[in-house]
């Protein structure tokens, strides 16, 4: 990638406030009290890759109301580029999330009229492609008009001026209209993408999928339960690119999938959970900051599985992502600092 550009990255997609449970391992319907953190996951990368030291701008549409006032404060604070985030009267969206940990994290999206969605072509058009290194586009963008047609133009335009364009699968099943719309349009952009990162039920959401296997458990929207074949789901994926896929494992790290190679596994790192949400958004920071400083694929990965690793010991997402020093310190501390 080049390095003369102003930014490292622009992400694009969802923006809101999320309300994150004070009261930890008590079930949803006893909880007494929430904390007010930044979301949406573009949103959250953003903040990611800016506190580890890249610089980073959104795509992000704002509701003219105080939730989008709360979220440009604090995207401000951390020196996140705003000037291509329009705001318009739109509600800016909320997410309830109860934590209840190893394994049960619900959550709520309300996402009516979401002004995220609002984000257009135009809106695209006013962005300088030539001066970004890397785009990263969220699959949930992708989900309605005209959101999804700003994030095809983005991706062509990103392409034109020779951007890395990687996508975040990102799947919320309760965003789309059927998991053929998902498919269909996901697979739409995959032969644009240099890499591709997501969880191995996202890749048989976006391959392999149909309405009668999925699950979701406890309103779990960012973890549903997807049967199908593995192998088969990563096999049409690959013939569908020639991106690097990265499959994120949780606890087990992730792994590497590239055309005619075997796949490589990443360890990642054992630490007590707290809290699940969001570890995917510093994961793919940590992701990102790697390939823009020029690590290799496996650093790059060796670096997210730690960020993320930092993130699931935390309460929130994006007020709690660490500094490039503060994964230094982490991966010391393990005794490694690549794989």
């Amino acid at each position: 990638m080049s390095q003369n550009r102003s930014y490292d990255v622009l992400t694009i997609g969802r923006s809101s406030i999320d309300l994150y449970s004070n009261d930890i391992g008590t079930p949803f319907e006893q909880i007494r009290s929430f904390n007010a953190y930044v979301g949406g996951s573009p949103t959250n990368i953003a903040v990611g890759c800016q506190r580890l030291g890249l610089r980073a701008a959104l795509l992000t549409c704002f509701g003219d109301d105080k939730i989008g006032d709360f979220l440009k404060y604090h995207l401000e604070q951390e020196s996140v580029d705003l000037r291509y985030s329009p705001t318009r009267p739109y509600r800016t969206s909320a997410v309830v999330l109860g934590v209840e940990p190893p394994d049960t994290f619900p959550l709520v999206y309300y996402r009516d009229n979401a002004a995220d969605i609002q984000i257009s072509s135009a809106d695209v058009h006013q962005i300088p492609f030539e001066e970004i290194r890397m785009v990263e586009i969220s699959g949930t963008a992708l989900s309605r008009e005209p959101s999804r047609s700003a994030c095809i133009s983005a991706v062509i335009a990103a392409q034109k001026a020779q951007c890395h364009i990687l996508l975040d699968l990102d799947y919320r099943h309760d965003q789309w209209g059927s998991i053929n719309e998902y498919q269909t349009f996901v697979q739409e952009i995959l032969p644009y993408c240099h890499t591709i990162l997501g969880t191995c039920e996202e890749i048989l959401a976006a391959t392999v999928a149909d309405r009668d296997t999925i699950q979701i458990a406890d309103q779990q929207i960012s973890n549903p339960d997807i049967s199908g074949c593995q192998t088969t789901a990563l096999t049409l994926m690959l013939s569908l690119t020639q991106a690097c896929i990265i499959m994120k494992t949780g606890a087990q790290g992730a792994t590497l999938l590239q055309p005619d190679k075997e796949p490589y596994p990443v360890s990642g790192y054992p630490v007590e959970v707290i809290n699940i949400l969001g570890a995917g958004d510093a994961f793919a920071a940590g992701l990102i900051y790697g390939l823009c400083r020029d690590m290799t694929i496996v650093e790059s990965i060796r670096f997210a599985n730690a960020c993320g690793a930092i993130l699931v010991t935390q309460h929130g997402c994006a007020n709690f992502m660490p500094t490039f020093a503060e994964v230094r310190a982490f991966q010391a501390a393990y005794g490694s600092t690549t794989d």
